[in-house]
């Protein structure tokens, strides 16, 4: 796992840090059968620092909560799984190493393994509806010859890949032969009423250790990552550079192996879908990043429909309007919005005559180019803002209104999106 860096300029196309598959960096369905959800659970701080035996009050919230935990596990686990990719390989010293991968010292190695398929990488991922569609990401599958998928109860199915979309680093493939009673389809949240401060709870496969639970709070939202990152090896990235919007960021314990797996609120809906984290040391360091339900419910239906999701495009790199840049720029005090950094050639944002700002040799902006302030009406403060809309409230091909400051005065520019490249 990467330590995530912090880029001075992001390119747009409207959608975004490593991964968190056995491997992470800084990485709806029906309702389930049968599910029955636990109330939401309050916690009240005790009047007094009496011990717990002799507090009822601090001893009931304790129960409480405790109970809701058992209840999220008992009705969440069954829909999550743990995924196994092979790959074909000429030779293996160490068949779980790869980008993704937990090093599993208990496989044995394959010398002289010409074409021979083993055991590279593991994940998490969770049961999407009764026809056996699973959901995890993109780079938990991505390049893989064979996939296992391992349900709670030990039982292992063959899966396919059914649709990718590396620009939202989400993916679905199908299981097949397992019997309808292990088919527990997940119930999905609504990740945009999230709120900082909730209590959350992660399921996955971190370090090829199934069926863990692990437990935190929702950080912050509104983050933003690179699915450029689950797109990567060894450091290495091909093709554009997208960002996801309205990540949930949270302190639940996420590792190598969680890739794929759920974020539940405490009614055990899944609100998001660990991705990445940010670490040096490659495990948790209690800031973990999963892609939010919302995005989830757009994409994974396209997946199942049309094998890959579109995404509106801009074609810009673009930076928030910071004090430093407004000194550095001359620009007037308390300005807000993103600034057109770069014009990708022949893009939508191109053609729409967008301006970008004047860089020097390092990438520095020198003079300000487009100033984006608004979209459809909508005010723009952050990139993050820009990115988010362009996900949640557009599709390719719809024309949007752009209001720019360029030269001193407002400018409205429209611009016909674009579909995001996936290459």
């Amino acid at each position: 796992m990467k330590t995530k860096k912090v880029l001075p300029f992001v390119v747009l196309m409207a959608s975004m840090l490593l991964s968190a598959c056995t491997g992470i960096g800084v990485s709806l369905a029906a309702p389930a059968a049968g599910l029955t959800t636990a109330q939401p659970v309050s916690v009240n701080a005790p009047q007094a620092s009496a011990p717990l035996a002799t507090n009822p009050q601090t001893a009931a919230d304790v129960a409480a909560l405790q109970n809701a935990y058992e209840t999220i596990y008992k009705n969440v686990n069954p829909s999550v799984v743990t995924i196994t990719i092979s790959s074909q390989v000429a030779a293996v010293t160490n068949p779980l190493s790869g980008f993704g991968g937990r090093t599993n010292p208990n496989t044995p190695t394959t010398p002289n393994g010409q074409n021979q398929i083993v055991p590279t990488a593991e994940g998490s991922g969770f049961v999407w509806d009764t026809a056996g569609h699973i959901v995890t990401n993109n780079h938990v599958v991505k390049g893989a010859a064979k996939i296992t998928v391992t349900f709670s109860n030990g039982s292992s199915y063959d899966a396919t890949v059914v649709g990718t979309d590396p620009n939202s680093d989400l993916a679905v493939i199908q299981v097949t032969g397992a019997p309808a009673s292990l088919l527990k389809p997940v119930t999905v949240g609504d990740s945009t009423q999230v709120k900082v401060g909730e209590l959350v709870v992660a399921i996955g496969n971190p370090y090829g250790l199934s069926n863990t639970m692990t437990t935190g709070i929702v950080s912050a939202i509104a983050r933003s990552i690179q699915a450029s990152a689950g797109n990567s090896q060894n450091g290495s990235t091909t093709g554009p550079s997208f960002s996801i919007p309205d990540v949930i960021q949270t302190d639940a314990a996420i590792n190598p192996g969680n890739s794929g797996g759920v974020l539940v609120d405490m009614n055990g809906a899944v609100i998001g879908v660990p991705s990445q984290i940010e670490s040096a040391s490659g495990s948790n360091s209690g800031v973990g990043f999963a892609i939010p339900s919302a995005i989830v419910s757009k994409v994974v239906p396209q997946l199942i429909t049309n094998g890959t999701a579109a995404h509106s495009y801009l074609g810009i790199s673009g930076s928030t309007v910071t004090p430093s840049l407004i000194s550095a720029l001359n620009l007037n005090a308390g300005q807000e919005g993103v600034l057109v950094a770069t014009v990708v050639a022949g893009g939508p944002a191109a053609k729409a005559g967008l301006q970008a700002a004047t860089l020097d040799v390092n990438g520095n902006p020198t003079a300000a180019g487009d100033i984006i302030t608004a979209i459809d009406g909508k005010t723009i403060t952050r990139f993050e803002d820009l990115v988010s809309y362009l996900a949640n409230s557009t599709q390719p091909g719809q024309v949007v209104t752009l209001t720019v400051l360029r030269n001193g005065a407002n400018v409205q520019v429209k611009v016909t999106l674009g579909t995001q490249p996936t290459s």
